[in-house]
């Protein structure tokens, strides 16, 4: 393994990893050489998440807390403070759909999108770089945005708002820390095949159209992201700060 890409005596928390694309980040970073962290709000999902992942040999630890919540992300992060657990790489993943007309939209559905999509990435962002600052030792900050940070698509509106404020969020994470050698970047997958998408895939209207207007005709998988985030993870990206990658398969690329 390239020392560039070589994760080894960094801890990482994924947060939303008890499965889909944040067990995907969580497994690929822990075959780099990372210790994990899996979070989520149900301990026996994350339990068995983490089961898989040791089965693996990989050093793996679970906190169940709820990101969207101030108090909770509070509490699990002097939690690892006690722990001695120090976050260097962090990947705000956590993230809810609903699909419902602006018009129908209640304000409570709103804020419980913006909420889990966004505020919870500025939470846990927050609580993690206090830490690195502290410690003066840098560290790699990853939030996952959407074809949305760029797109909007009738029914989603709050995820759209979310997502494009995801975008804007890493930004402003950059213009404060990347002094302190912290690099806040961010990913933006296209339609990939996880469980959240499961009823789209089997939606032919839907399925169709995806794969008529991706231009790599066909869903993206969760592995396929690994890439770009162990890249954004690594020592290969020390000087990329402020960037969205697109993971799409070409659909933003093209009319």
């Amino acid at each position: 393994m390239s020392a560039l890409f070589d994760l080894s005596g960094r801890t990482a928390l994924v947060t939303g990893s008890s499965r889909g694309l944040g067990f995907a980040f969580a497994e690929a970073l822990a075959a780099h050489g990372a210790k994990v962290v899996l979070n989520g709000t149900n301990v026996a999902t994350l339990e068995v998440a983490a089961g898989a992942l040791r089965k693996k040999g990989y050093d793996v630890d679970s906190a169940a807390f709820d990101v969207s919540d101030e108090a909770s992300v509070s509490a699990a992060f002097k939690a690892f403070d006690e722990k001695r657990l120090a976050v260097d790489i962090l990947i705000n993943n956590a993230g809810i759909q609903l699909r419902k007309p602006l018009v129908d939209l209640e304000l409570q559905e709103w804020q419980r999108v913006l909420d889990t999509n966004l505020t919870s990435a500025f939470l846990v962002a927050r609580e993690t770089a206090k830490r690195m600052i502290a410690r003066g030792s840098g560290g790699k900050i990853v939030n996952i945005g959407s074809l949305t940070s760029e797109c909007a698509r009738a029914t989603i509106a709050p995820y759209t708002v979310a997502k494009g404020g995801i975008k804007m969020l890493t930004r402003a994470m950059t213009a404060e820390w990347a002094t302190h050698n912290i690099q806040a970047n961010a990913i933006g997958p296209g339609y990939m095949a996880t469980e959240m998408n499961t009823a789209l895939m089997d939606n032919p209207q839907f399925d169709g159209w995806v794969k008529s207007r991706t231009p790599a005709g066909r869903w993206g998988l969760p592995e396929e992201l690994a890439g770009t985030a162990i890249y954004l993870c690594s020592k290969a990206s020390d000087y990329v700060n402020g960037q969205i990658i697109y993971v799409d398969g070409g659909m933003l690329a093209v009319l």
